[in-house]
C-alpha cells in the first residue's frame, strides 16, 4: 500500500514537472522568436492550452496527444499573431510536446524503477 501512495505522489509531481517543461519550452520558443512583452503571461496561456491538448490527448490511445498537443500550441499561438509560418507553429508545438513528454517519461520510468514498481 505504501508504494502505492509512493507512486501516486510521484505522479502529481510528475505531472507538475510535465507543465513546467512544456511552459519552459513555449517560453523559449516565444523569445527566440523575438516577443518581448509579456512574456510570463503569454507563456503562460500558451502552456496552458498545449498542456489541455497534451491531457486529453492522453486520454486517446496516447497518440492523441501528439495530435492535440500542437494543435493546442497552433491556435493559441494564432490567437497572439505571432509572425511564424503555419508549418513551423505546428513543428515547434510538436517538437515541443514529444520533447517534454520524453522527459518526463523517462523520469517517471526511473521513479518507478526506483521504487520497485518493476
Amino acid at each position: 500500500m505504501f508504494y502505492r501512495l509512493i507512486t501516486i505522489v510521484g505522479g502529481l509531481i510528475f505531472v507538475i514537472v510535465l507543465f513546467a517543461l512544456i511552459w519552459f519550452l513555449c517560453k523559449q520558443f516565444l523569445l527566440r522568436h523575438g516577443v518581448k512583452e509579456q512574456v510570463p503571461e503569454r507563456s503562460t496561456e500558451l502552456a496552458t492550452w498545449t498542456f489541455a491538448g497534451v491531457a486529453v490527448g492522453l486520454v486517446f490511445a496516447v497518440l492523441g496527444a501528439f495530435v492535440l498537443g500542437p494543435w493546442a500550441f497552433y491556435r493559441t499561438l494564432r490567437g497572439h499573431e505571432m509572425p511564424v509560418s503555419d508549418a513551423a507553429a505546428i513543428w515547434w508545438g510538436f517538437g515541443i510536446v514529444a520533447a517534454s513528454l520524453g522527459i518526463t517519461a523517462a523520469g517517471f520510468l526511473g521513479f518507478l524503477k526506483l521504487v520497485g514498481a518493476f
